[in-house]
Formats: C-alpha cells, sequence, structure tokens
C-alpha cells in the first residue's frame, strides 16, 4: 500500500514520505476549517430580494446547519480531487471575499437561486478558458520577478488575516491611525495571549527544525486555549448582551456537548442558471459574471503560484507548478459545483502554504485534507474546538517563508521593481489578491512603456491590464449601463 501510494503521488521523488504528507495535510486542514464556521455566518445571515433566507428560512441563519454541511462535503469532494487528479497539495474550499461579495452586492438584487446560478456561470467559463489554453497562457505571460511578487505578497496577506483575526491588530475607530496594535494600542484579552503563545512555540519550534513544528504548535495552542477558557469563561467577541472585545474570535474553545450530527445536503442544486438575466437584465448579470470571474480567475493563479513556490514544484522556465492544468481545470470546476451546491464559488486556499511549510509536497495530502472535510460533514461540533488564535499563528509563519522569496526581485530596476512592490502591499491593505495582482499588471504595462521597453510586454499582458482597468472601475461602468 505504502509503495502504491509512493508511486502514484510520487513522494520519494519530491522528498517527503508518507507520514510527512499526512502531517501536511492535517495541517492545512487545520488553518481553514474555519470556512466551516464562517461561511454560514457570512451566507446565512443576509436575506435575498425576496427577503428569504439561503436554506429557504424567514429568519437569519435558519440555514446555517446546511450551509455549514455543505461546505464541508464540497470542500472535501473537491480537494481530493485536486490531490488524485492533480498530484498537488493545494486545499479547495468556499472562496472568502467572493461568498461575501455574493450575500451582499448579487443577492440582495436576486433570489438566492438566482445569485448561485451566476457563480455556476462564471466557473464554466472559467473551464472553458482554462481547456482552450487561455487560462494558463496568461499565466505563462506574466514575468517572472511578478510571479514572485504574487507569492510574497500573498504572505503578507495571510500575515495580516491572522493578525487581525486574532486580535492582534485592530481598527481603531479613527481616521488616523485605521488600525493599531490590540485595544486601545495595548495588548489586553486571553484570546491574544493564546496567540502570542502559540506564535512563540511554533517559530520557536520551526527555528529548531522540529518535524510537525506548525501542527504541534496548533494542537498544543488548542489545549491551552481550552484551558484557559475552562478558568476565564471569557465567551466569544460578540455576545446577546453586545460586542466583547476580549473575547474569542468566532469559535470559542470548549469541548461539544455531542460530537456527531446528521448533515443536511438540502442545499445541493439550488441554483438557477439564468434566472438572474431575467431578475436585473442582461447586462447587469453580465457584469456582476465578469466581476466574479475576473477575481477568481487570478486568486487562484496566485495561490498557486505561492504554493508551488513554497513547496519549491515551481518549474524554472516558466516559474509554474508542473501540471499546471490539471491544477487550474480541478479549480474552474470547483468554481460551478459551488454555485451548484448553493454555498458560492468554491476556489484554491492560500492556507495550502501552512501544510508545505510543516512538509506536504504531493496531492496525498489535499487526499488528507479532503477526508478530514468529509469527516466534519458528521462531526460538525468538532470545529469549534480550534479557535482562530490558535490556527492563524500558523499563517504569520507562513507569511515569514514566503516572504523570504523577495530577495528574487530586481529592486533596481524601477520597471519591475514598481509593479512589485504595488503587488505586494496592495493585496494585504485591500484584502483582495486580485486587487494586488492588477495593480501590479496595470503598473507593469504603464512602466514599460514609460522606460521604452514596450516590445517586452506581452500581447496578453496588454489585453489583461485593459480587463484590469474594467475590474476597477466595475462600479461607475455599472452604473453607467445600468
Amino acid at each position: 500500500m505504502s509503495s502504491a501510494l509512493d508511486s502514484y503521488f510520487k513522494i520519494s521523488e519530491r522528498g517527503s514520505t508518507v507520514a510527512q504528507e499526512v502531517r501536511g495535510g492535517l495541517v492545512t486542514f487545520l488553518t481553514m476549517a474555519y470556512i466551516v464556521v464562517l461561511n454560514p455566518l457570512i451566507l446565512g445571515g443576509v436575506a435575498d430580494a425576496d427577503g428569504n433566507f439561503l436554506g429557504g428560512g424567514s429568519e437569519p441563519m435558519s440555514g446555517a446547519a446546511m450551509i455549514a454541511a455543505t461546505t464541508a462535503l464540497v470542500a472535501g469532494i473537491l480537494t481530493i480531487l485536486m490531490g488524485v487528479v492533480a498530484n498537488f497539495p493545494l486545499a479547495i474550499a468556499t472562496g472568502l471575499g467572493l461568498n461575501a461579495f455574493l450575500a451582499y452586492s448579487v443577492a440582495s438584487q436576486m433570489t438566492w437561486a438566482d445569485a448561485m446560478g451566476l457563480i455556476v456561470l462564471e466557473g464554466l467559463i472559467i473551464l472553458v478558458l482554462v481547456l482552450t489554453g487561455f487560462r494558463k497562457a496568461v499565466f505563462d505571460a506574466v514575468p517572472a520577478q511578478l510571479k514572485t511578487a504574487i507569492a510574497v505578497g500573498i504572505g503578507l496577506f495571510l500575515t495580516i488575516i491572522a493578525l487581525v483575526d486574532a486580535g492582534f491588530v485592530r481598527a481603531t475607530g479613527n481616521a488616523a491611525p485605521p488600525i493599531g496594535m490590540g485595544i486601545g494600542g495595548s495588548l489586553s484579552g486571553w484570546p491574544v495571549f493564546v496567540f502570542c503563545i502559540g506564535l512563540l512555540l511554533m517559530i520557536s519550534l520551526h527555528a529548531r527544525k522540529v518535524p510537525g513544528a506548525i501542527l504541534i504548535g496548533i494542537t498544543a495552542t488548542t489545549i491551552l486555549a481550552i484551558i484557559v477558557e475552562a478558568i476565564t469563561k471569557t465567551g466569544p467577541s460578540f455576545t446577546a448582551d453586545g460586542p466583547n472585545p476580549k473575547g474569542w474570535n468566532l469559535t470559542v474553545p470548549e469541548l461539544p456537548e455531542a460530537l456527531f450530527a446528521v448533515p443536511d445536503f438540502s442545499l445541493v442544486g439550488n441554483f438557477n442558471l439564468f434566472g438572474s438575466f431575467e431578475r436585473v437584465g442582461v447586462v447587469a448579470a453580465s457584469l456582476l459574471v465578469f466581476t466574479l470571474l475576473l477575481a477568481d480567475f487570478f486568486d487562484t493563479m496566485g495561490t498557486m503560484t505561492a504554493v508551488g513556490a513554497e513547496a519549491g514544484l515551481n518549474t524554472e522556465e516558466g516559474g509554474a507548478p508542473e501540471g499546471s492544468q490539471k491544477i487550474l481545470i480541478v479549480d474552474s470546476i470547483a468554481a460551478a459545483v459551488g454555485g451548484m451546491a448553493g454555498i458560492s464559488s468554491n476556489t484554491s486556499y492560500a492556507e495550502s502554504t501552512a501544510g508545505v511549510a510543516d512538509g506536504a509536497r504531493t496531492g496525498l495530502a489535499s487526499v488528507v485534507t479532503g477526508i478530514c472535510f468529509l469527516a466534519i460533514t458528521f462531526i460538525t461540533p468538532i470545529v469549534g474546538i480550534v479557535p482562530k488564535e490558535a490556527a492563524v499563528a500558523a499563517l504569520v509563519l507562513v507569511g515569514f517563508l514566503m516572504m523570504t522569496q523577495i530577495v528574487d526581485i530586481d529592486w533596481k530596476a524601477p520597471e519591475i521593481a514598481i509593479p512589485a512592490f504595488l503587488t505586494i502591499v496592495i493585496m494585504p491593505f485591500t484584502y483582495s489578491v486580485a486587487a494586488g495582482i492588477g495593480a501590479g499588471f496595470l503598473a507593469y504595462v504603464v512602466l514599460h512603456v514609460v522606460v521604452g521597453k514596450i516590445k517586452e510586454i506581452h500581447l496578453l499582458m496588454w489585453l489583461v491590464g485593459a480587463l484590469f482597468v474594467v475590474y476597477f472601475a466595475i462600479d461607475p461602468i455599472s452604473r453607467w449601463f445600468t
């Protein structure tokens, strides 16, 4: 059995072991399992244009259980598919950002089924672009140093996400500075303490080159969090009595009353392919599809590059992982399947770099992650044990590891250094991978024209630059057309 796994997934060839892949898969799962809790909070609390909530209820969060179960089911199936078909350590789940855009900007104009139909259309269009080779052609047209900048930018993006989710960085509520450390400029609260201990433990283990540093760190920090909550009764950050700034973000680390729950997959098939065109018109629906498509198109390219770079799987020639076409095909299918399942577009997760940092190098790690997602469709209460403060410490370490690639950028050539800089900083500052890539691409085209290197601009970079102009100006364009 072990030799068969080794042969199929090329485990030894990539310098890994079965144990290492299992460990990496578990780490990836632990760092992104929050989506099973967070997706219902985003999708389940917003009514569509007819006043109905996702799942058919008339009250907020009435469909939360089925959203959680279906989110885990789809993530599990698609992540296993990524591992088996593409043999790449990349996990898939409902895309953050896209699900919020769907809830607050799309569903408010139509029914939830209509909104999910747009997701299906967007996924099918991307699949066609992949099968025709266009998506990979765009990827190959991107200069290698911009690809490096994308990986570094995603590392910083993950770091700011981690620091905010842990409560280490918070919005101040003031015009300047808009964010600051902790509450009122100082760290306070048990959850932040747990995060800091977890981060110190992980970076210490990493510095000592301890195998499984991230998994050990998450597990130990979760145990600490359970003990702290049992003693302090800190509670969640939002309660019925109002905000609790010193509370746990999203999940309170408590042992669940029950380990098992019967999953409800009633959302599967809850989509209307062309209902949105009847509801809001062809122009408005088409613009919504374009916005979803462009964000999905480049998010995955960036994530794939970052994971491949961290794992040492990118080729020297094109800076893309071996078998990138298969990766893009599975990811494109995932977008459409997410809509068909009624839980928004599914996409590749940058948190996969946490598993890679802990040893994952092959698709076997993705299979392990996928199995974990399938398992929690029956044991969703388990998800509530690991607080975000314990899991996100891993993303800070991952951010450091991805930052080390920055030395590969030529900082003395402004026509590449400035686009790389914009790509790196705009991702975390806007909470958007697509925005960072778009800013970098546009700056690359403009600066190469300015310095007289117009012949170095690939034809597809001109096209993509024009598309990003539309992407950034989508709101006034939409208003003009509608």
